[in-house]
């Protein structure tokens, strides 16, 4: 028999029911006449998305990462069969009055995380055009509104760049200072961000709100992303000026540029809403994007 004890309330929708979160594997048959075997019981199979990790909820050990698609893991083994009286009969013991009984199986409490596979990772804080830029240069339609916290769960968009390559685009929901700490959505977005391979870091600026400018906002959301893993501060970066359309944002551009130009940063003023500058930024990204995958030996175009 196998089982599976899985807490799935902190997971998303689509990975599992989460008024589900006990599976079982079927149990096996017992043995039936005429010297018959019961039949093993079959396999539970969970199809969960690319991106997965499954963890020991006990232990918190890495079990398994589900990064490639079609993969398939055993994360608890069924119990050993019995053996029924005939199993031991000989040629002194014909009639053994005695059996094996089977043994259970596996029961594991499992975590299942969920961290998306992109290329490609927009951060920044609430309301700068994240999700206008995603649907602006991809397919995507994420819900777009202007107001904090419009984006409550990831958008992905596939972008289209050279003659017939592509990169995947992860719009990661607004962060705010104390987000490593779980502040506003906090930790159960800034981990989308661990897996991509450029990060695009959106600022604009927000009149008549006091304290924020868009290189002190640039160096905050810097911080959490830093406080929650500091490999990350080994990811390339790409600072974007968006909202390059309205006149006090371009009168902000020569300075932001310079902070840019200082901190050796690729910078691109742009406007999600005309679409002015958004061209340089796919050729960037994809150019870069097309150099990380050939350095790691993986094909250019999928």
């Amino acid at each position: 028999m196998q089982r599976f004890f899985i807490d799935v309330s902190r997971c998303y929708k689509y990975v599992f029911n989460s008024f589900l979160p006990r599976q079982f594997a079927e149990n096996g048959r017992p043995g039936e006449g005429n010297r018959r075997a019961g039949r093993d019981g079959e396999d539970r199979l969970i199809r969960l998305p690319v991106g997965t990790v499954i963890h020991d909820r006990e232990t918190n050990e890495l079990l398994f990462d589900l990064n490639q698609a079609g993969k398939r893991v055993i994360v608890a083994h069924g119990g050993r069969g019995g053996k029924g009286n005939d199993f031991f009969k000989t040629s002194t013991r014909q009639t053994p009055r005695f059996a094996q009984p089977g043994e259970p199986g596996d029961e594991r409490f499992l975590r299942l995380e969920l961290k998306l596979l992109a290329d490609v990772g927009l951060i920044g804080f609430p309301n700068v055009g994240k999700s206008s830029l995603v649907a602006r240069i991809s397919a995507a339609k994420p819900k777009i509104a202007s107001y904090p916290f419009t984006t409550l769960v990831p958008n992905l968009g596939v972008v289209r760049f050279g003659d017939s390559q592509h990169f995947v685009v992860a719009d990661v929901p607004g962060l705010i200072v104390g987000a490593h700490a779980g502040a506003g959505l906090g930790t159960r977005f800034l981990r989308h961000v661990e897996r991509v391979r450029r990060i695009v870091h959106l600022v604009t600026v927000e009149p008549g709100a006091d304290g924020r400018d868009p290189i002190a906002d640039f160096e905050a959301i810097e911080q959490e992303v830093r406080l929650h893993d500091e490999s990350l501060a080994h990811t390339p970066r790409v600072l974007v000026l968006n909202q390059i359309d309205l006149d006090y944002v371009r009168d902000a551009e020569p300075r932001v540029r310079a902070y840019a130009r200082e901190h050796e940063l690729p910078f691109f003023p742009l406007s999600a809403a005309t679409g002015e500058g958004l061209e340089a930024l796919v050729a960037h990204l994809g150019e870069a994007i097309s150099r990380a995958r050939a350095s790691l030996g993986a094909p250019t175009q999928e």
